[in-house]
């Protein structure tokens, strides 16, 4: 009979015996070789399944898809069949080139998966056929006995037979920060992942003692391989910014459709030539597609991506930039991001004393510190008695093996003067007895001048029940009930503070064979706790000005989760915990519920899956942050993930859209800020680039319409479009931002990038810009200019008029002649290089022919220079008035004056 499927799911439940049967394999002498080959054909290799990247090919193919390129693609295939083979050439040059871009940001595929896989790229010892052998991990399969010592890494998910002192470090998985003891009794079929003591499980790592195990699961059937069809199946979808300039290429591809429908229709009616309809046609068509946008929305999100790498925040993925600014709400995993992820000792608590202590002390104070801890013998006794009792090595700096609760009692020890290995040289080690989970206690015998010294660590309630004394200095007090059920209830209060709490006793005897946990007298207790990292305060400050939630999810404990909210300020007393059990119920009951959730503590990969989602359905823009495999799937679901780049697994990096290169959560405070300096950026550059191309539209279409001359020829409107939008657009999204855009809320997530108000400034924009070249042109006409040197003036005015508008683009209420747009150097530098390359096209022959341009002579360029500062004029009065009624948003900004209304209402500033 095959081997079930399925052994993984209730395996911690079953029997070592009966699932030993089930398998057909025996503990002793482990698989047989004749079994291998038939489980590995049924099971597969032991091995995390990548999805397959998309190809190169298949990348460069989604470069041309959309409204925007299948327009310009009709306008070249217009042209080229006209015969027009300049202009269709450059249309096709510009498709070439923003596909070129699109194409090298999106080659960077995920590689999340390659980490989990590489994970398990391990070797292992296995019994076989009763010989220990080594293999590749990745031969392993159901059935296999494997055999592992401290420091091993899990190869896979193993069903514990023997287990000795057994501890494993699963905090990748459930974000249990403390090592968890492990034993080879059946728990309870319901038991929770992180509380099934009789597994270990693929990507953890044992801590402490040794053990065997049988192999239940291999490959996806893991718990490892379970996150990673999480990773796999969740779905980021597109950010805010991709949907909003989707739908507004979409909107611009119809209404380009429309207008050159109806104006090639309007002109064909009058008896217009057929030649020459289509030639504006294709006018229209290149002038409504801002070319551009594209190449300047890369560019500024690139940039923005630098400013924040100098702030070591590294982003992933471009559209992210952009997605931080909206963020409503962050889901932060507790170990490593808000806490060290590093036990440390925090109390002492001896018959007469209970001293605080102060881990992060330094200098002066620490050695003043140690001091104290020196001078209280019962306090040096109970430290003394916590590094004896230990399996974990310290070389005395941050370099440490074992068990993080034993490593915090060596350094706490190391601070008071108390080396191990110093100790060990005066009372040396002559018998260990391994942490025994069933008596949760460990203890090891010291030879001394007159006897042994016994010394013992464990549960407080195991400790005390063993205890028949307590040791108050060199005075010894009985241990009765009453004095039991005290220690007890200081025991109950510490954890209730969030601490792990160890009780200490000791012994002496003349030999070291006597029962280790009998007749005990007790020195006190230690408290521990994994410390918030101090930095993490302010930062939660700051997301609450910028109207930003902080929810923490982890899978610790909720009084740990509760100790440590408080500890850094994010909740209060009365916080709202919700277990992970309860998720899927409390998401059931809708987002007025989630709305009060300050904690989930115990929860699980799919868990934090559904919260991510539930917090996005509801409308929020979601940031999670994490470390361990166990956030990978959340991180790769929510709109912006946020990895630990010290602290943090591969896995949690690669799923992620940005990683802290320096663990700091301060760092996700100014990538936000950033995030929100760019989507401002953007929604300038895009109102200048729109009113400049409309502009373009309206010159185009009116001339049609009046039956007049066309005042720019297609390969001149490409090349505004390409030159000297692009470079005055890209100068504009470099700004460094307003000092009080944390001060804000963030922006609705449905609010477009162009709403009513910025539609409407884009048209005055753009007929301000229209006059100005239709004036030139009749002043030029009325000269005596002949046909080409009166387009070359209304595109040169056009032009001009384009360069100057860009000084339009400052807030409303800042200085006329001292503001962001004119400290902006980017922008000056653009503007002198857009100048050269407007000035010298006409004299040179070769560019002139192919712009269809001619030389102009000092009359024509006063006509250029005159008519384009018009439009400069009109929009700085334009700013003037808005001040002056008391709008303070740049009308690049501004939503609708109603919503400028309510928010400088209800936010206490006003909206920009």
């Amino acid at each position: 009979m095959d081997a079930p499927r399925n052994v993984n799911a209730y395996a911690h439940a079953a029997r070592a015996d009966e699932l030993l049967a089930s398998l057909r394999v025996s503990g002793a002498t482990g698989l047989a070789e004749s079994e291998v080959a038939p489980r590995r054909e049924r099971y597969g290799p032991n091995t995390v399944a990548a999805r397959r990247d998309a190809s190169p090919m298949r990348l460069l193919v989604h470069q041309f898809k959309g409204a925007v390129v299948y327009i310009l693609a009709g306008a070249a295939s217009l042209a080229f069949y006209f015969g027009e083979t300049e202009e269709g050439s450059v249309i096709a040059a510009v498709l070439v080139i923003n596909a070129l871009i699109g194409f090298l940001t999106e080659l960077k595929a995920a590689r999340s998966i390659h980490a989990l896989r590489s994970l398990g790229a391990r070797t292992a010892r296995v019994r076989r056929d009763g010989r220990i052998r080594v293999i590749p991990a990745q031969d392993l399969v159901p059935g296999d006995i494997v055999l592992f010592d401290a420091g091993d890494a899990i190869p896979a998910d193993l069903r514990l037979i023997e287990a000795t002192g057994l501890a494993a470090d699963e905090s990748t998985l459930t974000g249990e920060s403390v090592a968890v003891e492990k034993q080879s009794h059946p728990v309870n079929a319901e038991a929770r992942l992180g509380e099934r003591a009789s597994m270990l499980y693929k990507g953890t790592g044992v801590t402490r003692g040794s053990g065997s195990g049988v192999v239940v699961a291999t490959g996806l059937a893991t718990e490892l391989g379970r996150v990673t069809r999480l990773v796999l199946d969740a779905d980021p979808g597109i950010s805010p910014l991709e949907r909003h300039l989707a739908r507004l290429s979409a909107q611009l591809g119809w209404a380009t459709l429309a207008v050159a429908a109806m104006i090639a229709a309007i002109g064909l009616a009058r008896g217009g030539d057929p030649l020459l309809m289509v030639e504006a046609a294709i006018a229209l068509a290149v002038a409504a597609i801002p070319e551009g946008l594209p190449i300047v929305a890369t560019l500024a999100l690139a940039r923005g991506m630098w400013r924040m790498a100098r702030r070591h925040a590294l982003i992933e993925r471009l559209s992210a930039v952009e997605t931080l600014g909206a963020t409503t709400i962050i889901l932060t995993d507790k170990t490593g991001t808000l806490t060290e992820n590093r036990m440390t000792v925090r109390r002492l608590c001896t018959a007469a004393s209970d001293i605080a202590l102060d881990s992060d002390a330094a200098g002066a104070a620490a050695v003043e510190q140690a001091a104290a801890w020196i001078r209280d013998p019962r306090a040096g006794a109970l430290l003394r008695i916590a590094v004896l009792c230990n399996d974990a090595s310290l070389d005395g700096g941050d370099r440490a093996s074992g068990d993080p609760m034993e490593v915090a009692l060596l350094r706490a020890g190391l601070r008071a003067g108390m080396n191990r290995a110093a100790l060990l040289q005066g009372r040396p080690l002559a018998m260990k007895h391994a942490f025994d989970s069933s008596k949760k206690m460990m203890a090891t015998v010291h030879a001394t001048d007159g006897g042994f010294v016994y010394a013992i660590k464990g549960a407080p309630e195991a400790v005390l029940a063993a205890c028949a004394q307590v040791m108050d200095g060199d005075v010894t007090l009985r241990m009765d009930n009453r004095a039991r059920a005290e220690w007890l209830a200081r025991a109950d209060r510490l954890a209730g503070q969030g601490l792990r709490v160890l009780a200490c006793a000791t012994k002496v005897d003349t030999t070291q064979d006597r029962d280790p946990y009998a007749a005990l007298s007790l020195l006190g207790l230690i408290a521990l706790e994994d410390p918030a990292r101090a930095d993490v305060p302010p930062a939660i400050r700051d997301c609450r000005q910028a109207g930003i939630r902080v929810v923490m999810v982890t899978g610790d404990h909720a009084v740990t989760a509760r100790s440590i909210g408080q500890a850094i300020g994010m909740v209060g007393e009365h916080a709202v915990v919700v277990e992970g059990r309860d998720v899927a119920r409390t998401i059931a009951t809708g987002h007025p519920a989630l709305s009060d959730i300050e904690i989930y503590a115990r929860v699980s990969p799919e868990e934090k899956l559904l919260l991510v989602k539930a917090y996005q359905a509801s409308g929020q823009i979601v940031a999670m942050t994490g470390d361990g495999v166990n956030d990978a799937p959340a991180l790769r679901q929510a709109d912006i993930g946020v990895a630990m780049g010290l602290r943090g697994t591969d896995v949690a990096r690669e799923a992620a859209d940005m990683v802290l290169l320096d663990d700091a959560f301060p760092s996700i405070v100014r990538a936000i800020r950033e995030g929100r300096v760019i989507f401002g950026n953007i929604r300038r550059f895009i109102v200048y680039l729109l009113s400049c191309n409309l502009s373009e539209v309206m010159a185009v279409g009116f001339a049609v319409l009046w039956a007049l001359p066309l005042p720019l020829l297609p390969l001149q409107i490409l090349y505004l479009n390409l030159v000297t939008d692009v470079f005055p657009a890209f100068a504009l999204a470099m700004g460094e931002g307003e000092p009080g855009i944390l001060r804000r809320p963030p922006r609705s997530p449905k609010e477009p990038i162009l709403g009513r108000r910025q539609w409407t400034v884009i048209v005055l924009y753009a007929a301000a810009l229209t006059g100005c070249v239709f004036g030139a042109m009749a002043v030029g006409q009325a000269m005596g200019l002949d046909a080409a040197r009166s387009v070359t003036v209304s595109f040169l005015t056009l032009a001009f008029a384009q360069l100057w508008h860009a000084f339009n683009m400052r807030a409303a209420r800042s200085r006329l002649l001292v503001n962001e747009v004119t400290r902006n150097a980017w922008l000056w530098g653009a503007l002198a290089l857009c100048t050269v390359l407007l000035a010298v096209p006409p004299y040179v022959p070769a560019v002139a022919a192919l712009l269809h341009l001619a030389p102009l002579g000092a009359g024509m360029w006063t006509i250029v220079l005159g008519f384009s500062i018009l439009p400069l004029v009109l929009g700085q009065a334009g700013l003037w008035l808005s001040r002056s009624f008391g709008r303070s948003c740049t009308p690049a900004e501004c939503k609708s004056t109603a919503e400028c209304k309510s928010s400088s209402r209800t936010n206490g500033f006003r909206a920009g």
